[in-house]
């Protein structure tokens, strides 16, 4: 499902720069803190064990990029796109770690992100379809933005995106969409999902002590296994006349047809 673009052979060292565009290249020995790369494109590269601290990356875009084994500290990546890009690296499990950074309207499309860790960023507005999430992170992560005095607003995209044991405990998404993605096993204990379009997405095995769902779409969700007493909230839920056969029996009570 997920592309893996491979690592380029006999490709020049190239030292990016803001607004420039790198095609195919590893980039290596560069010192990335306090770099301004704002706007620029790197599209077939590879970037691997590089430390990013307070480098701005605004706007930026990397499409079917190679990014791996790299922590990200005090960026600024708001409005950068990734497209078709791989974030981990499958011979030590590990993936992506941003912390304290911006992802404001960040876009990920088609990338593999599995085992990244987003702590105590910004990503308000952020939109992720098609990505690979397994055994993510999200730490603290903030997906609001104050207007005003008393006017503080939730938006977060995630479209047919795999969370299969990703941690999403005490993550606050109201009213954002989820649809068609999948949370098999994925730890959401605490989190604020009312409101939220969780159509179509596959629920069964996630740990759902304390969430909150009232309001959520779950029409078409696998909801085997839910167990509605666990939760902190549930006014409002929707669900579909086929759906109330399997949350019911969660609740231990004995369905009949007639």
């Amino acid at each position: 499902m997920w592309h893996i673009p491979t690592k380029p052979t006999g490709c020049p060292v190239t030292q990016p720069t803001a607004g420039a565009t790198l095609t195919g290249v590893t980039v290596t020995d560069f010192d990335w803190t306090d770099a301004d790369l704002a706007e620029a494109i790197f599209v077939d590269c590879v970037i691997e064990d590089a430390q990013l601290s307070n480098t701005i990356l605004r706007e930026a875009r990397f499409q079917r990029c190679r990014i791996v084994r790299c922590r990200l500290a005090h960026v600024d990546l708001r409005e950068a796109v990734f497209e078709d890009c791989v974030f981990a690296d499958a011979a030590t499990h590990t993936g992506l770690v941003v912390a304290f950074s911006q992802l404001e309207q960040a876009r990920f499309a088609r990338c593999d992100l599995s085992f990244a860790q987003f702590d105590r960023s910004d990503l308000y507005d952020v939109a992720m379809e098609d990505c690979n999430l397994r055994g993510a992170r999200f730490h603290r992560a903030d997906f609001s933005k104050t207007f005003g005095r008393q006017v503080v607003r939730t938006s977060a995209t995630f479209r047919r995106c795999n969370f299969h044991l990703a941690e999403l405990a005490a993550a606050r998404l109201p009213g954002c969409d989820l649809g068609g993605s999948l949370f098999r096993e994925a730890d959401l204990s605490g989190a604020d999902l009312e409101g939220a379009d969780l159509q179509g997405a596959d629920l069964f095995g996630a740990i759902w002590t304390d969430a909150r769902l009232a309001g959520a779409d779950l029409r078409g969700a696998e909801v085997s296994g839910l167990d509605l007493g666990a939760l902190a909230s549930r006014a409002g839920l929707k669900i579909t006349l086929d759906q109330q056969y399997a949350l019911l029996s969660a609740l231990g009570i004995d369905v009949h047809l007639d």
